[in-house]
């Protein structure tokens, strides 16, 4: 069973940058950045694939960057120019086969990491 760690979370200032991590205990397929704040839906931000082909959302597109170091098994997300909106718990999410690394859903991955929390004060 595959396992993944989220790391990085922190307080920030508005305006400022964060990087959060991803390691999982094996190779993936596809790796994406979700989030969610509760009492809200889980909100996908953006996926990689191992050959680096990477999608975003809208709401985090220039802003945010997605990474991957696939010999480390490692997932990156690059988060500048924060808002406090961007208050969220910040999940990693993977599936280890496919074709496609296209999808937003929550339901197209297989594996979840436990959440790593980002506050962006004013």
């Amino acid at each position: 069973q595959a396992q993944l760690a989220e790391s990085g979370g922190a307080s920030v200032q508005a305006g400022g940058s964060l990087r959060l991590s991803c390691a999982a205990t094996s190779g993936m397929y596809c790796m994406a950045w979700f989030r969610q704040v509760p009492g809200k839906e889980r909100d996908g931000l953006a996926t990689i694939d191992r050959n680096g082909q990477t999608m975003y959302a809208d709401s985090v597109k220039g802003r945010f960057a997605i990474s991957l170091d696939y010999a480390q098994n490692t997932m990156y997300l690059q988060m500048n120019s924060l808002k406090l909106e961007d208050t969220a718990m910040y999940y990693c999410a993977a599936v280890r086969f496919g074709s496609r690394c296209r999808s937003l859903l929550g339901s197209s991955f297989r594996y979840w990491g436990q959440g790593t929390q980002v506050t962006v004060s004013s």
